[in-house]
């Protein structure tokens, strides 16, 4: 279970093995880690569905010398109209079935921005790899299986039909030819081509032609923190990327356990995740700025009791399934990159052209009239895709981090960068170790709905839950698996080799190098 691997001059690692073959293959053919993670996500969008795809959005965060952050999420289309869904009786965004929760995808865009930038081999050869298993056929992976008899059921979702167990041959021709679209014509090939055209027509006025054609990416600043020693970055609003930063930095202030068998490891820890989300949803949007500010970090970590968990209503008020995947090259270049659909298939709405299955990121809107994250056309929703990128105090690169999760991708992330850096773990320890994190039994996105009443989910194999008990949390019990997310790390050690894990929860997941 603690497997840790380890190359000298270039690592990939994915929720795949078959992306991470295409991705070591780039690197191998003198790429970039930008062209590895493309061909690997590209791999991705073909075989895992279930976690991501074209129809999906896209951030990422570059090392190469500096750090750079993209966010190539979508924004909603010009129809967008809040009253018309508060008028069909919704208090909240529709989870399923409507296509007023699919803003724009923004994946495509991403992987553009990517490759204009930091790019050393042709687009076409990077998605050659998923255009050949798209097109001859691939084994569904054992994670698949389970949504995949739903996925057939949906208008567009045919590609699935064939699918009844682990390993059934299946083949996504419509994906290959949008993908044939973006190797011959570039982005517009794709969101002013086959597949644009079917979203529009499926859309019925929720989209206009000029919101495909308008680019969904955009390189911003990054986020970043002091913790632990180290410089921790994240993306900015309106990735909940501050939720993790600011969790570490609480952490980082307070008297950790010196090990993580402690219940006072996972009590402080998830104390420090409540008191930076709890109010996530009024403060998260698009615009939001000054999350991390220092005095509101240290105001929040003096709410926290050692002994006793804190309620946060009242007296506390202050004045968002994925994949991950990671790759670092030859040059010291390293790419964390985090792209998803959301709930798993994601809407279950299926562009009925290509059969590209269409996110449900739009659920992250808010239908409180003058919220600032209210739906609305050409707005983003808050998001919460977080990558993660470690650099030493000298600026070099120390790690790339991420997982899907959800709500609680901050969390995950929390325990697996604080076993890292605060307590030297190796990676594949790092990343193998049971987790917690706080549930809401319900989507995996509504946790800051109820935050006093989040219950502390506790995964297979940890040792927390009589201390958690008596500091007063409610505990669940969960197996160990992919409900605690699918994380994956490189970490570029003092001697410049590089030591990676894939988590094995995704059961197929390959960390491998050269």
């Amino acid at each position: 279970m603690h497997n840790t691997r380890y190359a000298p001059s270039g690592m990939v690692c994915t929720v795949d093995h078959l992306a991470s073959g295409a991705g070591l293959t780039m690197l191998e053919r003198g790429g970039s880690a930008a062209d590895a993670a493309i061909a690997a996500n590209a791999v991705l969008s073909v075989v895992a569905p279930h976690l991501c795809g074209l129809g999906g959005d896209l951030f990422a965060l570059v090392h190469d010398g500096e750090v750079t952050a993209l966010n190539a999420s979508g924004r909603a289309g010009s129809g967008a109209d809040p009253d018309r869904l508060r008028a069909d009786g919704h208090t909240r965004m529709p989870h399923l079935h409507d296509i007023r929760s699919v803003p724009v995808p923004g994946c495509v865009d991403g992987w553009s921005a990517l490759h204009a930038r930091y790019g050393r081999l042709p687009m076409a050869e990077l998605l050659a790899p998923a255009i050949r298993l798209a097109r001859g056929g691939f084994p569904a992976s054992p994670l698949m299986t389970a949504g995949a008899a739903n996925a057939a059921r949906r208008p567009g979702g045919s590609d699935f039909a064939s699918v009844r167990a682990a390993g059934d041959r299946l083949t996504r021709p419509g994906v290959a030819r949008a993908l044939e679209a973006v190797a011959e014509h570039g982005r517009d090939g794709f969101y002013l081509g086959e597949f644009g055209q079917g979203l529009v027509e499926l859309g019925a006025g929720e989209y206009a032609e000029a919101d495909l054609a308008a680019p969904n990416a955009d390189w911003v600043e990054p986020l970043k923190v002091r913790a632990f020693g180290h410089d921790i970055w994240s993306a900015p609003p309106n990735s909940q990327g501050y939720l993790l930063l600011m969790s570490l930095a609480v952490a980082d202030g307070l008297e950790l356990p010196p090990a993580p068998n402690h219940a006072a490891w996972a009590h402080l820890l998830a104390e420090a995740a409540r008191v930076a989300g709890y109010d996530r949803l009024d403060v998260l949007h698009e615009d939001a700025k000054d999350l991390l500010d220092p005095a509101e970090i240290a105001r929040r970590r003096a709410l926290i009791d050692p002994l006793a968990r804190v309620r946060l209503r009242g007296p506390v008020q202050r004045d968002g399934d994925t994949t991950y995947l990671c790759v670092v090259d030859g040059d010291g270049m390293g790419v964390s990159l985090i792209q998803s659909n959301a709930s798993g298939f994601g809407s279950m709405v299926f562009e009925p052209r290509t059969g590209i299955n269409l996110h449900n990121r739009g659920i992250g809107f808010s239908l409180k009239p003058g919220h600032p994250a209210e739906y609305g056309p050409r707005k983003r929703p808050p998001h919460t895709l977080t990558p993660a990128l470690v650099t030493r105090p000298d600026g070099s690169l120390r790690t790339v981090v991420g997982t899907m999760g959800g709500d609680a991708q901050p969390q995950i992330l929390l325990q697996v960068i604080t076993r890292l850096l605060k307590h030297g773990e190796e990676p594949g320890k790092a990343i193998s170790a049971p987790r917690w994190r706080l549930g809401s039994g319900g989507t995996g996105f509504d946790t800051w709905e109820a935050p006093d009443d989040a219950v502390v989910d506790l995964e297979e194999g940890a040792t927390w839950a009589d201390g958690l008990s008596a500091l007063g949390h409610r505990v669940a019990a969960l197996p160990y698996g992919g409900s605690f997310g699918h994380a994956h790390l490189i970490d570029v050690r003092a001697d410049g080799l590089l030591a990676g894990a894939a988590d094995p929860r995704s059961q197929v997941g390959s960390a491998i190098g050269r």
